[in-house]
C-alpha cells in the first residue's frame, strides 16, 4: 500500500495502485477487469477523480480521489467505505482540446 509521504507519487503509478487495492478488496485479480475512470466536478471545476472496476456478474469497486484534501476513499461492492488513504498525486496537466 501507498502509505502518505512528502514525495509525489506519479499519476500512473496511483492509477495501478488504486486498481490494485480495489481489486484487493473485491478478491479480483488485478488486470482482468476493466477500470474507468472519470473526473468529479465542482462548479465546472475539477475536484477529484472517480475509479470503477467492473468485474464479474456486475459487480463494482469504486474509489474517489479529492484533489483537496489529497485523500483516496475506497468502496466495496455494496457501497460501504472499506478503507481511507493519504498520498499527494502528480496529476497530469489538461490537454488543450483542438477544434
Amino acid at each position: 500500500m501507498i502509505g502518505f509521504s512528502s514525495q509525489t507519487v506519479s499519476f500512473d503509478r496511483f492509477c495501478r495502485h488504486v486498481e490494485a487495492y480495489l481489486c484487493r478488496i473485491g478478491q479480483l485479480e488485478p488486470g482482468q477487469f476493466p477500470m474507468t475512470r472519470r473526473q468529479v466536478l465542482r462548479g465546472g471545476e475539477s475536484c477529484g477523480l472517480y475509479f470503477c472496476v467492473h468485474g464479474p456478474r456486475s459487480v463494482k469497486l469504486t474509489a474517489v480521489y479529492d484533489h483537496r484534501k489529497k485523500t483516496t476513499i475506497y468502496y466495496g461492492t455494496d457501497g460501504v467505505r472499506r478503507s481511507q488513504e493519504s498520498i499527494s498525486v502528480k496529476l497530469p496537466s489538461p490537454q488543450p482540446h483542438s477544434v
